[in-house]
């Protein structure tokens, strides 16, 4: 543990520590990944630890994918099955999320935080848009991503070129992004206080 102050999180009734070169590997209670690559604060008697980054993440914001309510940031899924399905991504999660109770809409932090545009330079010549609704008029067209090959559900969000029909996963996209546009989602959010 480093020797500074801490910092409390609304999630954890102790004071959060940074971890300075941790022995071990670690997993963030709010996103599930590990601390490769990433300030982590940790409360080691409770093995609690979260990003700097997602210690930091708003409690609250109003964006343009769901203009109804503002989203909360929950630590745990309020539903009895301690779960819930990514209305982004459309995988199930049961850490962090930013919620709208009265229209049970639940999406992970970090698809709250995906770039609004992402550059596949080597795949593609256009930038891609994030798109939260299919495009397509017709409710049985079936998309392939254009990078795994794989059928996109279009009732989840996904990255898109107009232009072209060029489509891919969240995660296609972002793991062969080159160039993710300043300007994120992170940018267009209202925080609200």
């Amino acid at each position: 543990m480093g020797r500074c102050q801490g910092k409390q999180h609304f999630s954890h009734p102790h004071m959060l520590k940074l971890i300075v070169d941790p022995p071990e590997t670690l997993t963030c209670n709010a996103c599930d990944k590990s601390n490769i690559s990433s300030n982590f604060y940790g409360c080691n008697s409770c093995q609690y630890f979260l990003h700097e980054n997602c210690l930091n993440a708003p409690r609250f914001l109003d964006q343009s994918y769901h203009t109804s309510h503002h989203l909360t940031l929950l630590p745990l899924p309020t539903y009895s099955s301690r779960s819930y399905t990514c209305d982004a991504c459309g995988t199930a999660g049961n850490g962090f999320s930013f919620n709208c109770a009265p229209c049970e809409f639940d999406i992970h932090m970090q698809c709250a935080l995906l770039p609004q545009i992402v550059c596949l330079c080597k795949h593609h010549h256009h930038e891609l848009q994030l798109i939260f609704e299919s495009p397509f008029d017709d409710e049985n067209t079936i998309f392939v991503c254009d990078i795994c090959q794989d059928n996109v559900d279009l009732s989840y969000w996904f990255y898109y070129c107009v232009h072209c029909d060029f489509g891919t996963h969240l995660e296609c996209a972002i793991s062969k992004s080159v160039i993710q546009q300043e300007g994120k989602l992170a940018s267009q959010m209202d925080v609200v206080d």
